[in-house]
């Protein structure tokens, strides 16, 4: 029903718009009694045999949704009625800030993918934070996906995601830490060892001061080489941290079924989707390698079918997220992929 009667309403609508609508509309149904109920008994699969215990946690499944659905902490009350054990909120930054300028999220229909520049559009951390401290729902684990403002210069990039960091902490599940995003100027700079240190440090200094550890991860992008992939493992193991998430969006337009011409048009941005898969399952296939699997990897990447998950965690993933495959294929991913684990 979703590929052959909705999918194709929502897909008139400019992917943004879409993104807004779909929100505010689940907001206002699942507000009605009964309904996040019957919604819950078409779309979610319970069975012990799902549960998983990664890094410290339970998750009763191991599918969650990637950061940039519910960026402002809006909706992970909800969606574990679509069979989701996990949702990751964010990317979150210290200040609001409206991202990048429109139209900035893009279609690529014969390539079952988007290309995004939306730049870390949010509401800021203090609203994320007086959300979450509002969360009623414990059945679904929500992590917290932080950045930088766009505006903050890199040499002073720590202090926005120690803000972050700091301001969520009590509220989400894990951490995840965005130094990857193509779509904030320099970013990627971040990766490098110095920059990246710094913000770590920073980070795990203040989490030793805390009660209750809290996991934390790097969110690693698909563009690195094997040097600088190597690099960002070995900060990640030397500070102790508890993860990754393997991949980010890319920057490449190679292999791509859509014309050149209209990718062109399109720009800048990162691509997400099938094209993707690959290559977020290598990287995935080669930390589970260079770790010898004592450190968990979230996969995310391209899934979008029931083997696209399945190959991700025999890759070595202990976890994987949907983003752009649930757009594509819609809720009922989940179950099905659930239902290939179960066999």
């Amino acid at each position: 029903m979703y590929k052959y009667i909705v999918r194709p309403i929502l897909f008139l609508i400019s992917p943004e718009a879409v993104h807004s609508l779909v929100v505010n509309l689940i907001k206002v149904f699942f507000a009605l009694p009964g309904v996040k109920f019957i919604v819950k008994k078409i779309f979610t699969k319970s069975n012990p045999n799902l549960t998983r215990k990664v890094f410290g946690i339970d998750f009763k499944n191991p599918i969650g949704l990637a950061a940039g659905f519910d960026k402002n902490a809006e909706l992970f009350d909800h969606f574990d009625a679509f069979g989701f054990s996990f949702i990751e909120i964010g990317t979150v930054t210290p200040k609001p800030q409206p991202g990048n300028p429109k139209p900035r999220s893009f279609r690529l229909k014969k390539d079952k993918a988007l290309i995004n520049r939306m730049g870390f559009n949010n509401k800021g951390v203090i609203e994320a934070r007086n959300r979450l401290a509002r969360r009623a729902n414990r059945n679904v684990v929500v992590g917290g996906n932080i950045g930088k403002n766009t505006l903050t210069p890199n040499q002073e990039a720590v202090g926005d995601y120690l803000k972050c960091f700091t301001e969520l902490y009590p509220f989400v599940d894990y951490f995840v830490v965005n130094v990857s995003c193509p779509n904030i100027k320099d970013l990627k700079a971040l990766q490098d060892t110095d920059n990246l240190r710094a913000i770590l440090i920073a980070i795990t200094d203040h989490r030793k001061q805390q009660p209750q550890h809290k996991p934390v991860l790097l969110k690693v992008s698909p563009d690195l080489s094997k040097e600088q992939l190597d690099s960002n493992i070995d900060i990640a193991v030397e500070l102790q941290l508890d993860g990754f998430v393997a991949t980010n969006t890319t920057t490449s337009r190679e292999g791509l079924k859509t014309s050149e011409t209209t990718v062109s048009q399109i720009g800048n941005g990162g691509l997400s989707g099938a094209p993707i898969r690959d290559r977020s399952t290598e990287v995935i296939r080669y930390i589970h390698g260079k770790t010898q699997g004592k450190m968990p990897i979230i996969g995310v990447g391209g899934i979008m079918s029931e083997k696209d998950a399945l190959d991700k965690l025999e890759a070595g993933a202990s976890l994987v997220q949907l983003y752009t495959g649930f757009i594509y294929e819609g809720p009922a991913l989940v179950k099905r992929i659930c239902n290939k684990l179960l066999r």
